[in-house]
């Protein structure tokens, strides 16, 4: 049986709304406004060719009727990618239940992406302890890759909690854990991971300086076996991975600059990375060179035997403190000298060797005239742009942007975090296109503007309109 005109009219004229959202949806849901009257229009047209000239009162109801549904079928399509995005989150946590470690493995892979991609404050709000759950067993039990991305994952759920108590609770229910896959585990990329997860979390969720100082120390175990209790040949870490590890734990060194520091303390991993400056490659001559400038930042390579040190009360111990740091670092800088201008060989990596240059130069710069370099990055445009000014906050800053990937622009527009850590806001209202640039230049321009380019709109969506409905009912 044939439907009524007017309910072929409903069905057509959704049917074309919704192959114009498929293609144009700023067109569709601009214009939704005008589906009524082209509801009436097409009926007038075939009643009139019919004969019947009349105004039929079906015509005003449909003209509601459509523009109701419409309404409702664009707040579902608003709605929708959220609700999208929240199924495929919960279909990834059930599969890290799966026996089978690819599955897990895929499920670790979608959800390192959507935190990566996203600031998923509300999600994680009541999962994060079942998340952290899982992703440990992950850590525990399965391959490198799967125990890899688990530990990102780790990194990245601190990050989208935030500081507070929630960060903090994750960091007691994880540190112990971190450590013990640490201490325990031979596979080289995995410590790798865990060592960045450790630092983030413990970065983000430590109230005190034994907390910070305990992760440290665990880490420091890793870079630098013979400090640790495990005294048997240790192999020896890719150059990659020590250079990783060392920026992460220069990363998480850089939160005692809010506490007194006993220099004494920090001779061992001062004489070490002093040593890195020597290694052969050249990525960890560069993360050993930025933990260093941290030392210098904070003062401790400065120290003179007139200034107090925490736990160090004789004289004497003063006096050697003071003339081992000086010796250090006269050493660290003849060596930044050199590594300032070295000159580059056959088949040198023009990049990584700059980049080595520059920062040695930096330090020398910074330890002769106490001026820090300054980074600026673009956030959002011209007017929102993060800055590091000091060697505390380029480090954070690098090792932020390496952990968070592809992920770190839209975390530094929308994750208070980052906002907190780098003390900066991002000047949304500032973020227009082009064209709303040129519309806004002027008061008088701007309401004409936007009705003509309202109008081209309108009109263009008539005629794609009237174009499909006319396959249907011709």
């Amino acid at each position: 049986m044939a439907l009524p005109l007017c309910d072929r009219v409903d069905l057509i004229v959704s049917s074309c709304f919704l192959a114009i959202l498929s293609s144009q949806p700023s067109i569709a849901l601009e214009s939704r406004c005008c589906f009524g009257v082209l509801v009436a229009s097409i009926r007038t047209h075939h009643r009139r060719k019919a004969g019947g000239d009349q105004f039929d009162s079906s015509d005003a109801d449909s003209v509601s009727s459509v523009s109701t549904g419409l309404s409702e079928l664009t707040l579902g399509n608003e709605t929708e990618y959220v609700n999208s995005q929240e199924f495929e989150l919960e279909k990834y946590i059930d599969a890290l239940y799966e026996k089978r470690g690819s599955t897990r493995e895929k499920a670790l892979s979608g959800l390192v992406d959507a935190f990566e991609g996203h600031v998923l404050h509300i999600f994680v709000e009541n999962k994060y302890i079942t998340l952290l759950s899982q992703y440990i067993n992950s850590i525990k039990r399965g391959s490198t890759k799967e125990a890899c991305l688990a530990s990102h994952a780790i990194g990245l759920l601190a990050i989208t909690v935030g500081a507070g108590n929630s960060a903090h609770e994750l960091m007691e229910e994880s540190v112990s854990q971190l450590s013990q896959a640490l201490i325990t585990g031979s596979d080289a990329l995995k410590k790798s991971s865990v060592l960045d997860c450790l630092a983030v979390v413990t970065f983000i969720g430590a109230n005190d300086l034994s907390e910070t100082e305990l992760s440290l120390k665990t880490m420091w175990q890793v870079i630098y076996p013979k400090s640790g209790p495990n005294v048997a040949p240790v192999k020896k870490l890719p150059p990659a991975v020590l250079a990783a590890a060392v920026s992460a734990w220069s990363f998480l060194f850089t939160t005692i600059s809010s506490w007194r520091i006993n220099p004494d303390k920090w001779k061992e991993p001062i004489m070490f990375l002093s040593t890195l400056l020597e290694d052969n490659d050249r990525s960890v001559r560069i993360a050993a060179g930025e933990a260093i400038a941290i030392f210098f930042e904070l003062g401790i390579l400065d120290q003179n035997d007139h200034v107090e040190i925490d736990g160090v009360d004789h004289e004497d111990s003063k006096r050697g403190v003071f003339g081992y740091m000086q010796s250090v670092k006269a050493k660290i800088l003849f060596k930044a000298n050199e590594l300032s201008v070295e000159a580059g060989g056959k088949g040198t990596d023009k990049k990584n060797l700059n980049d080595q240059r520059d920062l040695f130069q930096k330090i020398l710069d910074y330890v002769q005239t106490g001026e820090c370099p300054e980074i600026s990055l673009k956030i959002l445009n011209k007017h929102s742009f993060l800055r590091a000014s000091t060697w505390t906050q380029i480090i954070q800053l690098n090792f932020l942007k390496r952990f968070l990937g592809k992920g770190f622009l839209k975390h530094a527009q929308d994750n208070e975090l980052l906002h907190d850590i780098f003390d900066f806001a991002p000047d949304k209202s500032r973020s227009l296109s082009s064209l709303e640039k040129k519309i806004c230049r002027s008061e008088g321009e701007k309401g004409r503007t936007q009705k003509m380019n309202k109008d081209r709109k309108l009109a263009r969506f008539s005629r794609m309109t009237f174009g499909c409905a006319s396959s249907f009912v011709g």
